[in-house]
């Protein structure tokens, strides 16, 4: 028994190394830069009409341009934004820009409401991040107190 126990781990070992052995030249992996993945996926666009689904890429590439003009975006910057992209000003919740104790909120989260569903935004310290959620119990994508949007 002990003979096998040492002679099957040095077996293995020696059948891994021969299965890496090819006659085969190793293929070049697939091309997978950024410039190749953008020749192929469509520009970003509003569907009017379309989903949530339909209307992630650009209500993110919309966040992300506004962001990136002001890395403290505020919720109007946000909320305009999305606007002059197409998306409905009475469909959107935003959250405030200062605390309850007036000091600049670390996080602002935007949403839209597309027929049953939430495109959801946040602003942040560590960047930005999204997703597509059901609305809450009461109808609404935000839980809590959020700004009334009324520019």
């Amino acid at each position: 028994m002990r003979r096998f126990a040492l002679i099957a781990p040095v077996t293995l070992v020696a059948a891994l190394a021969l299965a890496g052995c090819s006659s085969q030249e190793a293929q070049p992996p697939a091309e997978t830069t950024a410039a190749a993945e953008a020749t192929q996926a469509p520009p970003a666009a509003f569907v009017p009409g379309g989903t949530a689904s339909d209307n992630k890429p650009i209500f993110d590439e919309t966040n992300l341009q506004t962001i990136a003009s002001n890395g403290s975006a505020s919720s109007v910057e946000l909320v305009d934004g999305l606007t002059a992209t197409g998306f409905d000003k009475a469909a959107m919740e935003v959250t405030f820009d200062r605390t309850n104790v007036d000091l600049e909120a670390d996080y602002i989260i935007v949403s839209v409401k597309i027929g049953e569903e939430c495109l959801v935004g946040q602003r942040g310290p560590r960047g930005y991040t999204s997703d597509i959620v059901a609305p809450v119990s009461t109808g609404k994508c935000l839980i809590g107190l959020t700004q009334p949007i009324t520019w």
